[in-house]
């Protein structure tokens, strides 16, 4: 059998941490975790278990840009709640609390640098915004329209709010970093639907209004309607940019996931939990959901096909 070194023509590398841009079949031997990794490739997406929320919810937002990175807060229903926690990839921990306790929000950003959107009580749903600095929430420039069931995508300092409840919603808004602007709405309101992508590049499909499956594309100055879902479903949650997405559980409670690749969505693993009014942050690639109904505190980490860094053992 051949050797790596006889396929590869060098030895095995031995670094202190990771190499930051790892190549298709490139592998090193960690010396301060002691591990032996590589990279392999990932042909089809999948959800692997990820550690529980300390506090089971739905309902409740999320922000961060990897499976290993994220912020989650607010939800119900043992009372609504201002619970924040944040994960490490392993293990969630409990952080400061968001001012108000909501539930039905929002979020956007990452783990140390996130907004907090809309959300319930009152009954009407509340313009209510905070910011989070990594440590603690502050309250900034409310929502224009007050609304629960919102999608969000975007930054800290540069966000986008679109549909919502109640009755369905077509308003968007956009955020400067201070204050909210009305833009153009969607061509369907509707609320309790998924988005992915950027302030001015963002992707919103699913929500309440049958067939609970239209999806659309915005340019930063308008809405476009595009190809639907496979299955048309409420109460999903979502990850990604505008041209390269993931959609993941909702209702009628299924765990359905679609990966969207700019122009259609495609079928592929399911959540091991099926469940709706969950959140979901990430990319296509790294994408985590959290939390839903039933009632659960499961997390499942979604890695999409392509490229992966491995763990090699003994077993």
């Amino acid at each position: 059998m051949a050797t790596y070194k006889e396929i590869n023509g060098t030895n095995i590398e031995a670094v202190s941490s990771d190499p930051a841009n790892p190549v298709l079949g490139q592998i090193w031997y960690n010396t301060t975790t002691n591990v032996l990794k590589g990279v392999g490739f990932n042909a089809t997406g999948a959800w692997a278990t990820g550690g529980n929320l300390n506090t089971a919810r739905y309902g409740l937002g999320a922000a961060g840009n990897s499976n290993d990175s994220a912020l989650v807060f607010g939800g119900a229903p043992s009372g609504v709640t201002a619970a924040t926690e944040s994960y490490n990839g392993s293990s969630w921990t409990e952080v400061n609390d968001l001012n108000v306790a909501k539930y039905y929000i929002q979020g956007t950003g990452t783990q140390t640098a996130a907004l907090a959107l809309g959300g319930a009580p009152p009954p009407t749903g509340t313009g209510a915004t905070e910011s989070w600095n990594g440590t603690s929430w502050t309250e900034v420039g409310d929502l224009n329209t007050g609304r629960l069931q919102v999608a969000g995508v975007g930054t800290q300092t540069a966000a986008l709010v679109f549909g919502g409840s109640p009755n369905p919603k077509a308003v968007t808004e956009s955020w400067n970093g201070s204050s909210w602007t009305e833009v153009a709405d969607l061509n369907t309101g509707r609320a309790a639907l998924g988005g992915a992508g950027t302030q001015t590049a963002a992707l919103g499909f699913g929500g309440n209004v049958s067939p609970n499956a239209q999806t659309e594309s915005y340019n930063g100055s308008s809405w476009t309607e595009v190809n639907d879902l496979n299955t048309g479903r409420t109460g999903l949650a979502g990850a990604g940019i505008q041209t390269l997405a993931v959609a993941f559980g909702g209702y009628p409670v299924t765990g359905v996931t679609e990966e969207w690749n700019g122009s259609s969505w495609t079928e592929v693993a399911d959540l091991s939990t099926a469940r709706e009014s969950l959140a979901g942050t990430g990319t296509q690639a790294s994408a985590l959901a959290v939390g839903g109904l039933p009632l659960t505190a499961a997390t499942e980490e979604w890695t999409g096909a392509g490229p992966i860094v491995q763990t090699f053992t003994d077993s």
